[in-house]
């Protein structure tokens, strides 16, 4: 098994380049079926969750090539209907696959999606989205079919705002006869990004970012093209958020600055300076070398991002007071918080709150990693310790991050991997 010793008491400093945002990328990739041609994608990241991606389009008939860091797909040869391979049940973005074979095909079946253990995350939403265009459900031994002689544009409502379904629905409606109206939906970065790719292939979707999008049948969506996709936004809150908790400077290349204003808000709330170009954030910290405490809400887009929220903790445990998180969108992404207890952590928590008593020193201890954004908040809690924290299950940080050992190495950060 792969450990990382991690040595405490370290600080970020130096200057990186974010890789390309891994939820678009696990959106767009599926979205390349629809097209049924050969893409180009640039700024691809090369992590886990896009790997499985790749071979599963390739289990079913697709031609994967990666060459001078544009990835190209050629998806002209699937013409299976069924997407049964195991490692759909590793990884939530498999979700994307109903939608984008529903929109080619009219039919699909496909196993339930899997994914990490942050909250139940139900795909009732995607279904509501499906049936309201037009297709049959059945579920039958974890296997969902969907079939549908047409799709028939429709107005639909989503119940609670979600990427998944948004994204899902805007895959499956682009084919679908008519206009579709989507009320209620997702303005994440993430989501517009997909829409302009959808866009590019020919489709016509309007409105992505607002609470409303519009789309219209076109006869043809088989545009081969080249897109580039956004940078992740989640990658460099992260390293702006460990750089404030170690207590060191940083530039961040490759970024943009808006799709980051509540992180930004929250740090300058906490003492650090911060100064943004037009592709770059640089964060310093604060002159007196204190971190003030936070009051943080994770909500959807443009609020904090509950991926954020396992990432700045171990930064409030180092703030000079008592701070209070509230999680309102996955009910169990508080699973890390035993292991930052028994790294020294004084923190409560009833239901979705969590209490940091602020001014604690870590000390190193073993722990095993419970998913991804826990992983790198873990990562975190071990530079800011006293001695040395070994770390279990590195996989799931290889998930979302692109190289990161490499990375923080060229920050200046020593680990090791045994």
């Amino acid at each position: 098994m792969e450990k990382l010793i991690i040595p405490g008491n370290q600080i970020i400093n130096g200057e990186i380049t974010i890789s390309g945002a891994k939820n678009s990328a696990v959106a767009i990739i599926p979205a390349c079926i629809i097209a049924g041609t050969k893409i180009h994608l640039e700024n691809i990241p090369k992590i886990k969750d896009v790997y499985i991606l790749l071979e599963i389009i390739q289990d079913m008939g697709a031609t994967i090539k990666w060459e001078n860091e544009i990835l190209t797909i050629d998806t002209t040869n699937i013409n299976e209907k069924y997407v049964f391979s195991s490692l759909t049940r590793k990884i939530r973005a498999s979700v994307y696959f109903m939608g984008s074979f529903l929109s080619r095909f009219k039919n699909v079946e496909i196993p339930m999606p899997g994914g990490c253990e942050i909250g139940l995350r139900p795909i009732d939403q995607h279904l509501k989205v499906f049936k309201a265009l037009g297709a049959d459900i059945k579920i039958n031994k974890g296997i969902i079919k969907l079939k549908a002689n047409e799709l028939l544009g429709n107005f639909i409502y989503l119940d609670i705002v979600s990427v998944g379904a948004t994204i899902n629905a805007m895959l499956a409606a682009i084919t679908a006869k008519g206009r579709t109206i989507l009320e209620n939906v997702s303005k994440e970065p993430e989501v517009v990004d997909t829409a302009n790719f959808l866009n590019a292939i020919g489709a016509s979707v309007q409105g992505a970012g607002t609470d409303t999008i519009i789309i219209k049948r076109k006869k043809y969506i088989n545009n081969a093209t080249h897109y580039s996709i956004i940078p992740d936004r989640i990658e460099a809150g992260t390293y702006m958020i460990g750089t404030v908790a170690t207590k060191g400077n940083i530039t961040i290349r490759n970024v943009i600055p808006k799709h980051l204003g509540a992180i930004i808000a929250k740090l300058k709330e906490a003492g650090a300076k911060i100064i943004c170009g037009e592709d770059y954030i640089t964060v310093i910290k604060n002159e007196n070398n204190l971190i003030n405490p936070l009051d943080i809400r994770t909500l959807p887009y443009p609020g904090f991002p509950t991926d954020l929220q396992p990432i700045i903790v171990p930064m409030l445990i180092k703030a000079n007071g008592t701070s209070i998180v509230t999680e309102n969108i996955f009910e169990n992404r508080f699973g890390y918080v035993g292991a930052l207890r028994r790294m020294g952590a004084k923190i409560k928590t009833e239901g979705k709150i969590m209490i940091i008593e602020g001014m604690q020193q870590l000390t190193g201890a073993n722990i095993k990693i419970p998913d991804l954004r826990a992983g790198m908040g873990l990562l975190l809690a071990g530079l800011i310790a006293e001695d040395e924290t070994t770390l279990t299950g590195i996989n799931y940080i290889r998930r979302g991050y692109e190289n990161f050992e490499d990375k923080l190495l060229k920050l200046g950060i020593n680990l090791r991997s045994i």
